[in-house]
Order: structure tokens, then C-alpha cells, then sequence
């Protein structure tokens, strides 16, 4: 039996064994990109998978584009209990541990396969460190592999210098010093204007982000260099997981087995979608110039030697553990 025909026969199961429907509790699940993401998408129905398979015991409103909690709240609101469950870019938080950026090691898994082998090796450490956050781990989904943006032609890192960048963690931000680019910290709900009044000229992101934002707007070239497939996850509260019924529990992980699944579908079928919908709005869509992706190799070097120093042994064994596979 295949994976997906496994999920679904899961799914199924819990649908057609649910629970009564009774007056239950209701969850809040904050997100930080906009209802028409795909993320978000995902997110909605696990969301009615749940409050569905559980009979109303367990109810999941979900609360995009950042409209309940700021993005760079989320995980702070779901550890003290503000709200039950929610959204958030992993690398987000790579400030307070290397570890949740090892999905954005630049050039390090730049396939949607390698990044689902990374992803497998980085699980086990990745749940206990959130275990020991209040946090567990119900499911990832990675984003379309990550390209430039910008508003004027770039042909080799020299034509950066200067240029105003959207940094969102620790890697971009990174990412802006080694190439002389000057770092804006910008909230995905903020895209928009933030290219639109000029506070940001460029980003690295997925096409995803840019069709979304309808970047086209402001922004002409999109350059094609694989850099990295950053995973937005979803976590719930441990306190909250452990009172769980066990049955509401069994529901909620079958939910989040089929979103993943789905998301890593929809994520590679968006790549191709939002690729030919930059091109539609107006930006010059291409791969980036041999000069260019050799620059970037070399910063990628070193970013990933800089981020082995700063993960240690456990970072090592992450690398050597999807290198192996």
C-alpha cells in the first residue's frame, strides 16, 4: 500500500470512527502568511480535519496572516499558552537555537528529495529541543525551493551591494553581510508595502511568497538558485497535548500525517504555478548567471561552515546523517 493511499485510509478510519459531536474545546492556531497561501491552506484543513474526526471535541480556528498573533509571536504564544496550537517559519528561530536553521544551510539540500532526507535526519533532535520548549511537533511542510528577487538586474554579487534586503532569520540576514546587501527585517504579512514604499529592493524567498505578494508590483527579476527549502511547522502546546484524550490524539496525528503529505504535494505542484505567474505579472524569470551562482556557492561554503561551528556535535550529526542517507 502506498504512503498516500495509507494516509488516506487513516484519515478515513478517523473520520468514520469520530467521536460524538459534543461542545468541546476550541483551539486558536495563529499563522503568519496570508488565507491564500498554500501553507494556510493546508493549515485550514487540517484544521477541519480535526474538528471534524474529533466530533467538535477538538475545535481548530485557524487566524492567517498574522491577524491574532504577529508572526514573530507565534512560537512565544503557543509555549506560555496563550493559544493552543500554531504556524511558524522553523528558521525563524534560529537565533535561539542553530538547529532550527538547518533547513536553511544555503545549497545544503536544494531538491525537494534532499530536503525530505534533511528533514528526516533533523526530526529527532528537532522534537527533542521543542520538547524541552513545552512544544511538540504535530507536522512540517517545506516551502518551494528559495530564489532572488530583485528590482534591477543582478549578474554577480558585486551588483548587490548596497541593496536593501528582506531578512526574516538568521541565514538571510547572513546571507545580506557576506554580500554586502543591508539586512530589513520583514514580517511576510509586510511584503507588500515594504517593497511598495521602498523600505526593501530584494529578498530570497519562494516563488510562492512573490506570487502571493504580487511582488511584480515593485520587483522585476526573480533568479532561479535553489538556495534552500525552509519548512513552515506546526506545534501545539505539550501541556495541552498531554491532557488530550487519547482518541482526540490519535484523530489530530492522522490529520497532521495527511497535511504533510499533502503540503510537500501542493508545495511541488505550486513551484511550477507561482514560476509561471511572476513571468505573467511582469518579472524577468531565469536561472542566474554562471558568475553569479558561482559567487553564491562560495558564500554558501562558508555559511554552512558557520553554521556547523555554531550547531555543534548535534548539527554535525544532522549533515553526516543525510549525507549517509
Amino acid at each position: 500500500m502506498t504512503k498516500l493511499t495509507s494516509l488516506l485510509a487513516a484519515t478515513a478510519l478517523t473520520a468514520a470512527t469520530a467521536l460524538p459531536a459534543v461542545a468541546g474545546e476550541k483551539w486558536d492556531m495563529p499563522m503568519a502568511y496570508s488565507a491564500s497561501n498554500f501553507h494556510s491552506a493546508v493549515g485550514a484543513e487540517f484544521a477541519k480535519c480535526v474538528t471534524t474526526g474529533t466530533g467538535g471535541e477538538i475545535e481548530i480556528t485557524t487566524h492567517p496572516s498574522g491577524s491574532l498573533i504577529a508572526g514573530n509571536d507565534i512560537k512565544r504564544a503557543v509555549q506560555t499558552g496563550q493559544v493552543q496550537i500554531g504556524e511558524r517559519l522553523l528558521s525563524a528561530h534560529q537565533n535561539e537555537n542553530p538547529i532550527f536553521g538547518f533547513d536553511s544551510v544555503p545549497f545544503l539540500a536544494t531538491s525537494f528529495d534532499d530536503s525530505e532526507k534533511l528533514y528526516a535526519a533533523a526530526k529527532p533532535t528537532l522534537e527533542k529541543i521543542l520538547g524541552e520548549q513545552n512544544l511538540t511537533l504535530l507536522y512540517a511542510v517545506p516551502w518551494p525551493p528559495q530564489g532572488l528577487y530583485f528590482k534591477n538586474e543582478v549578474t554577480s554579487v558585486a551588483d548587490m551591494k548596497g541593496v536593501k534586503f528582506r531578512s526574516y532569520n538568521s541565514a538571510t540576514a547572513r546571507l545580506a553581510e557576506l554580500t554586502g546587501m543591508l539586512p530589513v527585517q520583514i514580517e511576510a504579512a509586510e511584503i507588500s508595502q515594504a517593497f511598495a514604499t521602498g523600505v526593501a529592493e530584494s529578498m530570497v524567498s519562494s516563488g510562492a511568497t512573490g506570487y502571493d505578494r504580487k511582488v511584480w508590483e515593485s520587483l522585476n527579476y526573480f533568479y532561479e538558485v535553489d538556495a534552500w527549502l525552509p519548512h513552515n511547522y506546526v506545534f501545539v502546546n505539550s501541556d495541552v497535548w498531554k491532557a488530550t484524550p487519547d482518541a482526540s490524539k490519535s484523530v489530530i496525528s492522522a490529520c497532521a500525517n495527511l497535511a504533510e503529505y499533502t503540503g510537500v504535494w501542493r508545495s511541488k505542484q505550486y513551484t511550477d504555478f507561482t514560476m509561471k505567474g511572476l513571468a505573467d505579472g511582469g518579472m524577468t524569470v531565469a536561472p542566474a548567471s554562471d558568475t553569479l551562482k558561482a559567487e553564491l556557492q562560495v558564500i554558501g561554503e562558508t555559511m554552512t561552515a558557520d553554521w556547523l561551528a555554531s550547531a555543534g556535535a548535534e548539527g554535525q550529526a544532522i549533515v553526516d546523517a543525510f549525507k549517509a542517507d
